[in-house]
């Protein structure tokens, strides 16, 4: 887009500079000193837009390491210039058409020459005027506004040029004055606009409408459960989105990073101009409780695994136990360390349970490639289930072998009207049992019903 305002403002300069060789070889060649006047407010235009275009070009560069954000505000500070360039020149129409007014002289009749001067100056600028009023509605920007409101100032001084002729040969001589009085006051109103507007966007002020827009965008995402600070400010054409998200505290990173994305292009999708920035914060408060104990427990240094959380409530108190596994090498003084710091961290984080029972188990990683099956092993333990009569078929067993680590997996079948307690005890027993005849054993067995 900036590239766009460059070469519009290059069309505008080149337009206007043409109508201020016009008018002043036509003002020199007719003796007309309003016309002479004009061109001399055209050159000053053309300084003005070369201004503006410097600005838009500095605005193009990219970030670096002072300008982090871009050079976005160069443009706004450009506009700004343009602004008040503009109230000056209005500022001084209003004094020139008061004095002249209170001291009325006649002026030199200028001939058909200072006309067709100023009319060539009418049509650069009505099209400069068409240009940037379609441009602004197009791609927007401070520069394109200020050139526009330049643009308009022109037209009026020139159309009052000409007014000054014609009034002049009829006799009205303070016709064309009392035109530039109220052209003038016109103009301040507008550049205050213009400056008051690129004041603003230089002290990053944003519309609060803008925020909750955002707001809502990101609260109505999947997965997100509360919107913390929205911090924006604009820099030339882009918008930079800084939002702070709330997600459950048992969110994994993949799925946190996951709806992150979701409300990015979410916002993207109603704002494509804004460069966002999602930070993602844990929120405990409707996460629960055996998820919070399990996410607390492995935060600890130490822990490899946590399962077989259980809480439960007695008269009004809550109580909680867990299996932990810890690096099967380390001794128990070590065990006991990370026990403590579990139990005292849950009961930092989640005052209201009363007390923790923590369980420690020895943890073995079992290795990716397991490739040799062990039969001895496998008829060992086929003779250790067969003692068991609640097993009513013995399924496959397989007995992988990695230098000193055993991953045996057996399926076995048991009567379908057994409570799932009575199974999970026995497959318990029939675990330890397998585990004390056969040392770096890990087991898992598969209860089917039958």
């Amino acid at each position: 887009m900036i590239i766009q305002k460059t070469k519009i403002l290059q069309i505008s300069l080149l337009a206007i500079f043409s109508a201020f060789i016009v008018e002043l070889a036509f003002g020199v060649i007719s003796n007309s000193l309003g016309l002479i006047t004009d061109s001399v407010h055209a050159l000053l235009d053309s300084v003005v837009t070369a201004i503006l275009l410097l600005a838009a070009r500095m605005a193009i560069k990219p970030p670096d390491e002072e300008h982090t954000y871009g050079h976005g505000k160069i443009e706004s500070l450009g506009g700004m210039i343009g602004g008040i360039a503009i109230f000056l020149i209005a500022v001084f129409f209003i004094y020139e058409s008061i004095q002249r007014l209170q001291n009325p002289m006649l002026n030199t009749l200028p001939g058909m020459f200072a006309i067709i001067g100023g009319l060539y100056t009418i049509g650069i600028d009505v099209f400069r005027i068409i240009l940037l009023q379609k441009s602004i509605k197009k791609i927007g920007g401070a520069t394109l506004k200020a050139d526009f409101y330049h643009a308009f100032m022109d037209l009026g001084s020139t159309i009052i040029a000409i007014a000054g002729i014609v009034l002049v040969s009829f006799g009205f001589y303070n016709g064309d004055f009392i035109a530039a009085l109220i052209l003038g006051i016109l103009l301040v109103i507008l550049s205050l606009k213009l400056i008051h507007k690129t004041a603003l966007d230089l002290t990053d002020i944003i519309s609060p409408e803008l925020v909750k827009k955002v707001k809502e965008i990101v609260v109505n995402t999947e997965g997100v459960v509360g919107v913390g600070a929205i911090l924006m400010r604009r820099s030339g054409d882009i918008l930079f989105t800084d939002v702070t998200i709330s997600l459950r505290g048992d969110t994994s990173f993949d799925r946190a990073h996951e709806i992150s994305s979701m409300a990015e292009n979410n916002i993207k999708n109603k704002m494509p101009n804004a460069a966002i920035t999602i930070h993602f914060e844990p929120d405990w408060k409707n996460v629960p409780l055996n998820a919070k104990i399990n996410d607390i427990a492995k935060s600890v240094n130490g822990v490899k695994e946590v399962h077989n959380i259980i809480s439960h409530k007695t008269r009004g108190k809550t109580y909680s136990n867990l299996h932990v596994m810890v690096d099967r090498e380390i001794n128990l003084y070590s065990a006991h360390k990370i026990s403590e710091e579990i139990e005292q961290k849950i009961q930092e984080n989640i005052p209201e349970i009363e007390h923790v029972t923590i369980h420690l188990e020895p943890f073995l990683a079992v290795p990716i490639n397991l490739n040799i099956e062990d039969k001895i092993t496998e008829e060992k333990i086929r003779e250790i289930l067969k003692k068991y009569t609640e097993i009513k078929k013995i399924g496959r067993i397989v007995s992988l072998n990695f230098e000193n680590i055993l991953k045996i997996d057996i399926d076995c079948s048991f009567d379908k009207e057994s409570s799932i307690e009575k199974v999970h005890d026995m497959t318990s027993e029939i675990e330890h049992v397998i585990r004390s005849q056969i040392k770096n054993a890990v087991i898992t067995i598969h209860p089917e019903p039958i």
